[in-house]
């Protein structure tokens, strides 16, 4: 199985919820949720998050948008666009972090 830029797996050696940020050959770089040191992982040790894990780790449940009405919702959704667009894939996973740390910050009332 593969993993694509953004999505959300599980470290099953630790039991930590990751981002996927990279891949190369048969190990894929995550890092955590909000940012935060990066590490490599072999395909065989990840799988992929479910709603439960998102939400543990304080992450939107799948499907959701940014909030209407927000100025940054709309701002860091329209930052994400454009670097979605491009073909960097460390600077979508910048965008994406920024965007969800915002949504557990602010709308979530986390930390």
């Amino acid at each position: 199985m593969t993993y694509r830029i953004g999505a959300f797996v599980v470290d099953t050696r630790e039991g930590r919820v990751a981002q996927v940020i990279g891949v190369a050959g048969s190990r894929v770089t995550l890092r955590r949720p909000g940012g935060g040191l990066e590490w490599e992982v072999p395909f065989a040790s990840l799988r992929l998050a479910t709603r439960e894990d998102r939400e543990a780790a304080g992450l939107w449940p799948a499907g959701s948008r940014p909030m209407y009405g927000c100025g940054d919702c709309a701002q860091l959704a329209a930052a994400y666009k454009e670097a979605a667009a491009g073909d960097d894939p460390v600077t979508t996973g910048d965008a994406l972090v920024l965007q969800r740390r915002h949504w557990r910050t602010v709308h979530m009332g986390g930390a």
